[in-house]
């Protein structure tokens, strides 16, 4: 999964389709999302842009005597004399330039994901995920039988959480092997194949211990969701 891939109508369908027939066999009701990313990581880009000044800052500070005729050449300053107001100029210069510089290259390149903590982003996932799961699936079925399978692209993880009768008898490590089902078609970019083969993992599952009744309904839409 190392770019992010843009979902067809096809991969729509494949994931939809797999819903419906993890469902036919259980009571369990499948809920999909899957999002480019789970968060900006702002407060992230902004403690390392602070970082970033600050290091600047004592540089230039500890080479103030190489520094200093550097910036006179380069502005073309001639017997320039460097006043304390003149040199606390310079130093929000290079303040503002390497914090703003920082803070776009966090924000807006592949550089802001690499700088932040794996534990951080595993922390952001879950969190959105909860959320999401909060939203579309929890305590929305009859039996608190929803499950969500949640997928961030940018972040390479997926978590997988379930209602509270499911909870119940179902342990999180169960979910490994539907987990396990993705990976290799996401490694390959076959996003909408790596949820259909994850959906189908938590339908067994789900078949074992919530097999379908006659009158069961489905409650929660099949089709894929993308935020």
């Amino acid at each position: 999964m190392s770019r992010l891939v843009q979902m067809t109508e096809a991969d729509h369908k494949l994931v939809s389709d797999a819903v419906a027939a993890a469902e036919a066999q259980s009571a369990g009701e499948i809920v999909t999302i899957v999002t480019p990313r789970s968060d900006s990581y702002r407060d992230v880009a902004l403690i390392w842009s602070a970082l970033v000044a600050f290091v600047a800052l004592a540089v230039v500070d500890m080479f103030a005597g190489f520094y200093l005729p550097v910036v006179e050449q380069v502005l073309g300053l001639w017997a320039f004399e460097w006043t304390p107001r003149a040199v606390l100029g310079l130093a929000l210069t290079v303040i503002t330039l390497k914090f703003g510089a920082m803070y776009l290259l966090m924000r807006f390149t592949p550089l802001g994901l690499w700088l932040t903590p794996r534990r951080v982003r595993n922390a952001r996932v879950r969190e959105r995920a909860l959320t999401c799961f909060r939203v579309g699936a929890e305590s929305r079925t009859t039996g608190h039988t929803g499950v969500l399978i949640y997928l961030s692209l940018a972040e390479h993880r997926a978590e997988i959480i379930a209602d509270a009768a499911i909870a119940s008898k179902v342990s999180p490590e169960t979910w490994g092997l539907a987990m396990n089902a993705m990976l290799d078609p996401l490694r390959q970019g076959r996003m909408a194949e790596g949820m259909a083969a994850a959906v189908a993992e938590v339908g067994k599952v789900l078949t074992q211990h919530f097999p379908r009744s006659a009158d069961d309904k489905n409650e929660l839409p099949d089709r894929l969701i993308e935020v």
